[in-house]
């Protein structure tokens, strides 16, 4: 399994990172990582395509919000939220409870 790329937090801007949490499944798949704490891929309850899930983790990652690890022949997906706090101080928590609520962007 090939190493994924992760950006480092300060090289992403803050528009890049709210864009990648302005879809409706995205933010379902954010929620759903901040409730569980990490996520196989075939883990996620989502409405659409393995495949479509799968860019909308490498969206995801790309933006700096998913870490993604292997583990053994999956790979666990895992909210980068200390990190993501860290440079955007109090972004995150109101979209994680708005997720949680099951409101739309």
């Amino acid at each position: 399994m090939r190493a994924l790329h992760h950006p480092d937090l300060a090289s992403v801007e803050l528009a890049t990172l709210l864009n990648a949490l302005a879809d409706p499944v995205r933010l379902q798949v954010v929620g759903q990582l901040a409730a569980a704490g990490g996520v196989v891929c075939g883990g996620f309850d989502v409405p659409v395509s393995m495949s479509t899930l799968s860019h909308h983790l490498k969206v995801l990652r790309e933006a700096g919000l998913v870490r993604v690890t292997p583990q053994g022949s999956f790979r666990q997906h895992e909210l980068r939220l200390a990190e993501i706090e860290e440079h955007y101080p109090g972004v995150l928590p109101p979209i994680l409870a708005a997720a949680r609520r099951g409101e739309r962007p």
